[in-house]
């Protein structure tokens, strides 16, 4: 249950780590020199872009496979000092390619003949999207001189604030009493017990998880303070309208797409509160409303615990329901040691999928500790690392994908998981197996709406001045109201949801939540066609992966026929989870009581 890295590097201190360390500070220098000689004029133009492209897809690849090893060392062991050094050297290292990149940019940006030099070369023109859209970023680019210092000043500034913030979910241990015994657990093991079938062990848990952030929230709300002051500051210097504006470029994603979404599911709101409602009632809720503490509570008499092996026949034997290709591929994660699943000390929570371009590979991780949801997420990570996978052929470059996007494999193979264990339940495991789908669309769609809104008013009061762990809370608090509406017991809300979730720490990657509920919806357009059209359809969806480096979402959208800023394509996929709501309140209408 734990990865080896040993594909990417043996050690801190191989041959092969400090060769490749020398050669990136080789092609940096090489790059700088380089582009001061050539970007002053406009001769020869094609060879220079030429030239250019495929220097910078070999440093950036290099870059990748050194911050990959130090980034995968340090999230399963938080105290690894090492993998921090490197890190930081290499986050340093990136600084100093922002010379030559801004110096290209602008250059690009100022030939008079553009088209005809894309047009004229294979190489060059594979990279047509990259080359257009560094034309744009040329429009929100400082002097070469404040680019270089912002670039250097973000390493002990944002930088700095998230590797404090991550050091400290990683480290924090919460205290906690269970029958009498008093504990001290790492972090991820006591949120692992939302999902606990006894009701004292997730409020127990609650309680305890609530409490022990007091020790860290005063420090995490000066990373986050700092974190989204630097952004604002940049955002503006660089001609944005807000953050959210800058995002969205980011994001290759435009307003109409965000607006048409947002619409839809503000109309589908009250349609995940009848669900919730229904699931208090089931829980035995007098108050008809559901406690933070058992929005994950497990529904019907099934046990669905799972050991690892059986998580991995589960996982690769339904995924054969769309293609051998991608069971042979998931079979090829876990046989491999791609997956680090076993919960421990030092180790981050949560889960995530590292896609290693350079060595045709990707590693996830994991807390896994036996529940269907633990499940379903190893399936949801697989399917970043499939995404990976339909990429492997295409220049570095050309493998980057926006945020929105990135969530569209991962969560449709979560369905597939979900869609094919529905086939073969009996009546009580369907509606457990119904209830978990239910969890994780209201997790995508209400609580994901919940963290835009809080990520929103942040970023508006923090123009003004710092925000104290008061007003976090209380802007968490009313972010929950919005969302959840009168579906969620007020007394029993989650005021530190800011604290353990790592998107807000993201410097470079703002509101990391909308992009959950496109790739959710995004997915359920993309299974309505595979249901239509069959075993046909894993071809086109290939090749829709193998698309995303080099296509702005809307493109990406009428490539399957979709219209993205019609907000009725967005009703269409949240009418099937209303669908899903409804056969879930249907069955359960005539059950006995639900609790395991």
């Amino acid at each position: 249950m734990r990865w080896s890295l040993d594909n990417l590097y043996t050690s801190f201190d191989s041959r092969e780590f400090l060769e490749d360390n020398s050669k990136v500070l080789s092609l940096i220098e090489e790059l700088k020199t380089w582009s001061r000689e050539n970007f002053n004029s406009q001769e020869n133009a094609q060879e220079k872009i030429q030239f250019f492209l495929g220097r910078v897809n070999e440093l950036s690849s290099l870059i990748y496979k050194i911050a990959a090893y130090s980034e995968l060392s340090l999230s399963v062991d938080a105290k690894n000092n090492k993998a921090l050094m490197y890190l930081e050297k290499i986050e340093k290292t990136i600084s100093e390619t922002t010379e030559f990149d801004v110096a290209f940019k602008k250059w690009l940006s100022k030939l008079e003949n553009v088209e005809e030099i894309i047009n004229s070369s294979e190489f060059i023109k594979e990279h047509e999207f990259i080359l257009k859209e560094s034309i744009k970023d040329a429009e929100h680019m400082l002097s070469d001189e404040q680019e270089i210092v912002i670039s250097k000043m973000k390493n002990t500034g944002s930088s700095a604030w998230a590797k404090l913030q991550e050091f400290l979910t990683s480290t924090h241990t919460v205290e906690i009493s269970l029958e009498g015994e008093e504990k001290k657990l790492p972090l991820p093991v006591v949120r692992n017990m939302a999902y606990s079938e006894e009701e004292y062990v997730r409020k127990t848990a609650y309680f305890a998880e609530l409490k022990s952030y007091q020790k860290i929230e005063n420090s995490s709300a000066a990373a986050l303070n700092g974190i989204k002051g630097e952004v604002i500051t940049l955002s503006k210097l660089r001609g944005y309208e807000s953050p959210l504006h800058m995002t969205l470029k980011n994001s290759r994603m435009d307003k109409e797409t965000l607006n048409a979404m947002l619409e839809a599911i503000r109309e589908y709101l009250p349609y995940f509160r009848n669900y919730l409602k229904k699931k208090a009632e089931l829980l035995g809720h007098k108050s008809g409303k559901l406690p933070f503490y058992d929005l994950f509570a497990p529904i019907g008499k099934v046990d669905m615990k799972f050991t690892y092996d059986e998580a991995r026949k589960f996982i690769v034997e339904n995924f054969k329901s769309f293609s051998s290709e991608l069971a042979d591929f998931a079979d090829r994660a876990f046989e491999e040691n791609w997956i680090d699943a076993e919960p421990r000390e030092g180790k981050r929570g949560g889960a995530f999928c590292y896609n290693l371009h350079p060595i045709k590979e990707s590693r996830i991780l994991a807390n896994f500790d036996g529940s269907f949801s633990n499940v379903t997420t190893i399936a949801h990570e697989l399917g970043h690392a499939y995404h990976g996978n339909c990429l492997i052929d295409e220049t570095f470059l050309n493998s980057n994908y926006p945020m929105p996007i990135a969530e569209t494999a991962s969560i449709f193979c979560e369905t597939l998981i979900i869609d094919a264990a529905l086939k073969i339940a009996n009546r009580e495991e369907k509606i457990a197996i119904l209830e978990n789908s239910l969890q994780s669309s209201t997790q995508t769609i209400v609580d994901i709406y919940s963290r835009f809104l809080f990520e929103d008013e942040v970023f508006k009061r923090r123009e003004d001045h710092s925000l104290s762990v008061e007003e976090f809370k209380e802007i968490m608090l009313d972010a929950q109201k919005k969302a959840y509406g009168d579906a969620l017991d007020e007394k029993y809300m989650h005021p530190y949801m800011w604290v353990n979730k790592p998107h807000y720490y993201y410097a470079d990657a703002n509101y990391y939540n909308f992009p959950y509920a496109f790739g959710e919806l995004f997915v359920r357009g993309l299974i309505a066609e595979y249901k239509k059209r069959g075993s046909e359809f894993a071809e086109d969806y290939k090749k829709l992966l193998s698309l995303t480096g080099k296509n702005d979402l809307y493109t990406l959208g009428k490539e399957m026929g979709f219209d993205l800023h019609s907000v009725d394509f967005w009703r269409s996929s949240l009418e099937v989870i209303k669908e899903e709501i409804d056969t879930f309140i249907s069955a359960t209408k005539s059950s006995e009581k639900m609790i395991p």
